[in-house]
């Protein structure tokens, strides 16, 4: 982290999201392997594909509260203090014989809310940590060691770890977020609340209201939310029984399909590390538009794929464009909205954006049950419209960047929430 310029405070936040990410990829995967063992209907699988998306529905802006009034680095080790509780939970209950989809349920539920505080902090962290000009290559390293941690090293363990006992995924899901607590109370205390602006006194939090009103009159801003919310929930829709199409459809075995899914975390790693230099190329619309339209045609091969391998190319082809999406996402919100309410700006932005995706996941486990691969054509095919639609709104992102730093130096600060006449057009 300090060779690429980000500094070694960034590089203690990228190794705590490597920790993380590591217990969450082995725990993401070991509890549908569980349920699959205990059960294969489409609905069940569904409905703990669905419960991953709640917890931001529920705890979205709380967190984002939370994240903005809080120490960060105490609001990180929180949350991983609660996930580590909840995974040696389930690992008791595998190892005592009583575990059941409504435990799974509950655990879905709990380890998400964990996921949400502790996200929504790293986000809010990284304006402290790096200057501007370098948030996009921050939150490309942060998505890489999302995707790639999660994909090449967690799911494959998790594969590995649930064939040799079925408990022992979770244990070292829950060893792996303690890890991450040492690093993140490592942290400077510059990682502890919003970025010092020059020449600003310190003032009283801005309240919930206030940041929610400048989410609501940045019509540019909601207007790029509703379409993520739109692609989102086909996404969702697509990916609502992913483990049990490779493990029923395509014969792949339980222990296996870590393996798998690694093969298919090579375009979402991809995705992740150019994403940064596809911005400085191309700019911001463009890398949107380009990877919302490859992370829709990607699903709809998955769903049309008659061969495995064909299924895993998709997969890549779309997870590649599903990372080149987030990473210019994440950085254009960093840029526009202020960094003392960025917590709960970015918590309402995930819980408008991830509000229809539990539903659209229920749905594509009903269209299931007709057909495994259906949802994700169907899915694929509805993102692919609305991309498509939404070309020329994403092709203005570079314009608002532009405009959002022209008045981030005119005003000498980054904490100016608008009325409705400053909301961009």
């Amino acid at each position: 982290m300090t060779r690429a310029g980000l500094g070694a405070d960034f590089g203690k936040l990228f190794t705590a999201a490597i920790s993380s990410n590591l217990a969450d990829g082995i725990g993401r995967l070991a509890i549908p392997l569980t349920a699959v063992a205990l059960t294969q209907d489409p609905l069940a699988i569904g409905l703990l594909t669905a419960l991953t998306y709640v917890p931001w529905l529920i705890f979205g802006i709380p967190s984002g509260m939370l994240v903005d009034r809080i120490d960060r680095r105490k609001a990180m080790a929180i949350a991983n203090v609660a996930r580590m509780l909840t995974a040696a939970l389930v690992a008791v209950s595998i190892a005592t014989g009583t575990i059941s989809i409504a435990i799974l349920a509950a655990a879905t539920l709990f380890l998400g809310m964990g996921e949400t505080l502790f996200d929504n902090a790293t986000n809010a962290v990284v304006p402290s940590l790096v200057p501007r000009k370098k948030f996009g290559a921050a939150n490309g390293r942060i998505q890489a060691a999302q995707v790639g941690v999660d994909m090449f090293v967690a799911t494959p363990l998790s594969g590995l770890l649930y064939a040799i006992a079925v408990a022992l995924p979770m244990i070292v899901s829950g060893a792996g977020y303690i890890v991450a607590v040492v690093l993140v109370l490592a942290l400077p205390v510059a990682a502890a609340g919003p970025r010092a602006v020059p020449g600003e006194e310190a003032t009283a939090p801005i309240p919930l209201r206030e940041a929610m009103r400048f989410l609501w009159n940045h019509r540019y801003l909601r207007s790029v939310t509703l379409l993520t919310t739109a692609i989102g929930a086909s996404i969702a829709l697509a990916q609502s029984v992913t483990v049990l199409v490779f493990v029923e459809h395509f014969g792949v075995t339980e222990a296996a399909v870590g393996v798998v899914t690694a093969g298919i975390g090579v375009g979402g790693l991809a995705g992740s590390l150019l994403a940064g230099r596809l911005m400085q190329r191309l700019g911001y619309g463009r890398t949107l538009v380009g990877g919302s339209v490859l992370g829709a045609v990607g699903l709809i091969v998955v769903g049309v794929a008659p061969w495995l391998w064909l299924a895993m190319v998709g997969y890549a082809i779309s997870a590649f464009g599903i990372s080149t999406w987030n990473v210019p996402w994440a950085t254009l919100r960093q840029v526009i909205i202020p960094d003392r309410i960025l917590g709960r700006v970015v918590g309402a932005i995930r819980t408008v954006t991830w509000f229809f995706m539990p539903i659209a996941t229920m749905l594509g486990a009903w269209i299931a049950r007709a057909y495994l691969p259906v949802p994700f054509v169907v899915g694929g095919a509805i993102a692919l419209v609305v991309s498509l639609v939404g070309i020329p709104l994403l092709m203005r992102a570079d314009a608002e960047v532009a405009l959002a730093s022209e008045q981030d130096v005119d005003s000498g600060s980054a904490a100016v929430v608008p009325k409705e006449t400053d909301a961009v057009v």
